[in-house]
């Protein structure tokens, strides 16, 4: 265990991070999980969009004036790169960040806006960590590692702080969990503070690394991710997050995309807050029943809300089919008129609204008279979408799986 972290390191971090982010809100969401007390501390209103900004400032901060000379460099796909552009910008050092040549516009401009030196990398996350170690050894900069390090994992840890304040009989905390750093410096800080708290860590189905790891207890690296979660898309967990994990962390659980999704849509309309992906785990092991929260006082950490509006237009999408606010229907028909009518008016007798209506005939094969009407419908919840088939059926009509 690194000695550096200690609660006197999380205090101070919390004082030295005091002139620079936000003290983030904690926000009642009785909806999100009727049964359960639940609330969302939303560090995707942080500076910068992320939570990242912490752990990057404060690890700055404590560099020796000669290293803070010579610059720093990082890699990042997205937060981490603007928590390290920010905190260079703040404390007059030079940063090179790079990133992979495919990451989004809008995060490669944000990284700029801040004032850092962008080296694109072709390939993937793990082709620019190589060249960010190739630049630190040719010229001598500082390495900022996005999680396994003790002073970045100090700086997340008082997030934790300010939630002892802020929610003070807290009986539960859900936290994504990516590399492992923000999950280890809150799980550190609260088990220190009161080892009653459970501390429950979230991973895309996708991308289970620490899950895996912490299963078979040793480090395992995935051989690829897949998840819209890419702030959590972590194929190997830090050597320093698995120890803090591996003792203060009570339970992994994973959550799919499609879940995501809907935790992504219902922030969105029940509380108008934005989530990226990775932001959103916690809600969705929530929703989904992952983790057992009845009568407990539990808080979901909202890690970020940088999401491209190109990803969010698919996810709502994702997010409505998911929570059976919208449905697509195939219906068998004969051929004859009145047909579409006694579909519609059925459809409109039970409150359902066409949205999209596409008219086929069959193939080869099928009845000649036959012929298909797919739709979609704007539903209010599942139970609805069965009502609706229902009275499809007790029509005669025949709905196609």
């Amino acid at each position: 265990m690194n000695e550096k972290l200690t609660l006197d390191n999380i205090y101070k971090a919390s004082y030295v991070l005091k002139k620079v982010v936000r003290k983030t809100d904690v926000l009642y969401a009785p909806k999100l999980k009727p049964g359960a007390e639940l609330y969302l501390k939303t560090e995707n209103l942080q500076v910068t969009g992320s939570f990242k900004v912490r752990g990057a400032y404060y690890k700055m901060s404590q560099l020796t004036e000669e290293e803070k000379r010579r610059g720093v460099v990082a890699c990042s796909a997205g937060n981490h790169a603007q928590g390290v552009a920010l905190a260079a910008c703040e404390n007059g050092i030079k940063a090179v960040i790079c990133l992979p040549d495919g990451a989004p516009i809008s995060k490669v401009e944000a990284t700029k806006s801040y004032g850092a030196e962008i080296c694109l990398v072709e390939g993937v996350y793990d082709d620019a960590y190589q060249k960010a170690l190739q630049l630190r050894d040719e010229e001598g900069y500082t390495f900022i590692h996005p999680f396994n390090d003790a002073d970045v994992i100090a700086g997340q840890g008082t997030i934790a702080l300010e939630l002892s304040e802020q929610v003070p009989d807290m009986e539960a905390i859900i936290v994504p969990i990516g590399g492992g750093g923000l999950i280890s410096g809150i799980a550190y800080t609260v088990k220190s503070l009161n080892p009653q708290i459970r501390v429950i860590g979230v991973q895309a189905s996708g991308a289970p690394s620490m899950l895996n790891s912490i299963h078979d207890a040793h480090i395992e690296r995935l051989d690829n991710v897949l998840t819209i979660a890419d702030g959590i898309a972590v194929k190997e967990p830090g050597s320093l997050t698995y120890d803090l994990c591996t003792k203060y962390v009570d339970e992994i659980v994973t959550v799919t995309d499609d879940e995501i999704s809907a935790a992504i849509l219902a922030l969105m309309e029940q509380h108008k807050l934005v989530t990226e992906g990775a932001g959103a785990v916690a809600v969705a092991a929530a929703m989904f029943d992952k983790v057992d929260l009845k009568g407990k006082k539990t808080v979901c950490l909202l890690s970020g809300g940088n999401i491209d509006v190109t990803i969010l237009s698919r996810v709502i999408t994702r997010g409505l089919l998911m929570s059976g606010r919208s449905c697509q229907l195939t219906i068998e028909l004969l051929d004859k008129p009145g047909q579409l009518l006694m579909v519609s008016r059925i459809i409109a007798e039970q409150g359902g609204n066409v949205t999209a209506v596409h008219h086929e005939h069959t193939n080869e094969g099928s009845d000649v008279n036959g012929c298909y009407l797919r739709m979609v419908l704007e539903t209010r919840n599942h139970e609805h979408i069965r009502s609706i088939k229902k009275a499809l059926t007790d029509a005669g009509l025949k709905i196609a799986e």
